[in-house]
């Protein structure tokens, strides 16, 4: 469904404007534009595992690090 808005007889550009802009809010065009654009797509089952591992193998190494007295890797210490 288009969104049509015509100049009415001596109204200004700033009040068709106005008006484009109320009537584009009020339609949710906007709205359902902006969720397609940034919806996150769900991983699928064997990534979400995969990535599930390296979190688990990750925090396994940093702790191994820690007792070791070593800093993290990629941050720095203050």
């Amino acid at each position: 469904m288009p969104l049509e808005i015509k100049k009415k007889e001596r109204e200004t550009s700033q009040s068709l404007i106005h008006r484009f802009s109320q009537r584009m809010r009020r339609s949710g065009i906007l709205r359902r534009a902006r969720e397609i654009r940034f919806r996150e797509r769900s991983l699928s089952r064997q990534l979400r595992k995969k990535a599930a591992l390296r979190r688990e193998e990750l925090k396994k190494e940093y702790e191994k690090l820690e007792k070791l007295g070593k800093p993290k890797i990629g941050k720095s210490r203050k």
